[in-house]
């Protein structure tokens, strides 16, 4: 969502949302801009976990999932059409108003056809290369609801919108195919919907796996698809998680090995930073003698963030769209 779009729809395009009642601000991103809104009546339905963190931290009701009715309920649009579709849908179920926010970038062009051919948009304005639509759906939106887990071909639970659907990533595909014997405890930062933490469970010496996922939605796919007893499953932010203390100690619980897929892109735009960050989390979290093993987009140059954390870094596979990488010997910094 962008203060902007909303805004402009409020203040000079002719939205007006209900007097009284609840309002639901589903999906938008914690750093939303909220001023223009009633914030008593606000409760935030988020599933990304820093994003639901952010908004707790600043005071608002947070909820996973819209719970009775609402007199309104504020859509920011996902990137996959699917999980927008079911997004729309959802809100339908739950209020009486539906106000949709999206960038063209995220195909709000094309979910606003579709919308078009199943109800009356009482108004909508185009601001800041974007969209904001708003309707009152009644059942029209009845054919866009999913299911919260469905199996894909192959068997595995997937959901509307997680990475990588239809079939596991090739990428994790190889980088599960280059992993030597691991064992004791491993970390699956960004564990998705559960692929690459089931094959590094297949490896006999993993004590424990943590599987770290801030997507909720994905997570509760990998509890389905994940049902060795050694899975312990965190939602949570990747790039600020610490593995759980053991019990019965103060001390800082260290990993033997951390394996992941990171996301690299932030919407549509390549974001390195979102790397860097998982790779400073995996140095964070791994004892002196544990070892990553990670798959990158073969043009970001993540050697300069693993050299500066690990002593020892090598590229071992890939091919011209992604690199395998191994980085050990954590640099500690003495304080």
């Amino acid at each position: 969502m962008t203060s902007e779009r909303l805004r402009f729809a409020i203040e000079t395009g002719g939205l007006v949302l209900p007097d009284d009642g609840p309002l639901a601000l589903i999906g938008a991103p914690a750093d939303a801009p909220v001023d223009m809104l009633d914030t008593t009546r606000v409760t935030v339905i988020q599933t990304d976990a820093a994003a639901h963190d952010g908004w707790a931290a600043r005071g608002l009701p947070t909820a996973t999932a819209p719970e009775g009715r609402y007199a309104a309920a504020i859509v920011s649009l996902p990137r996959a059409r699917d999980a927008a579709e079911a997004r729309l849908a959802l809100a339908a179920q739950h209020a009486d108003m539906v106000v949709v926010d999206g960038a063209k970038t995220d195909g709000v062009e094309a979910i606003l056809k579709a919308l078009k051919q199943r109800v009356t948009l009482d108004g909508q304005v185009s601001k800041a290369h974007g969209r904001c639509a708003w309707f009152h759906p009644g059942e029209a939106l009845a054919d866009w609801v999913r299911p919260a887990q469905a199996q894909n071909a192959h068997g595995d639970w997937v959901a509307p919108g997680v990475f990588s659907a239809d079939a596991p990533d090739e990428a994790s595909v190889a980088l599960a195919g280059a992993l030597p014997q691991l064992k004791g405890d491993v970390a699956d930062l960004g564990a998705g919907w559960g692929w690459l933490s089931r094959e590094i469970l297949r490896h006999r010496g993993v004590k424990t796996l943590h599987l770290v996922e801030t997507e909720k939605t994905a997570l509760d796919c990998a509890r389905l698809n994940v049902t060795d007893p050694r899975a312990v499953f965190h939602w949570a932010d990747a790039t600020t998680w610490t593995p759980p203390q053991p019990p019965g100690t103060h001390a800082p619980r260290r990993l033997d090995a951390v394996v992941m897929n990171p996301p690299f892109h932030a919407g549509r735009r390549a974001d390195p930073a979102l790397g860097r960050a998982f790779i400073e989390a995996a140095a964070r979290v791994l004892a002196p003698h544990g070892q990553l093993w990670m798959v990158a987009n073969r043009h970001l140059p993540y050697e300069t963030a693993l050299t500066a954390l690990f002593r020892d870094v090598a590229e071992i596979g890939g091919d011209s769209r992604f690199k395998l990488l191994h980085a050990a010997r954590v640099i500690r910094t003495r304080r």
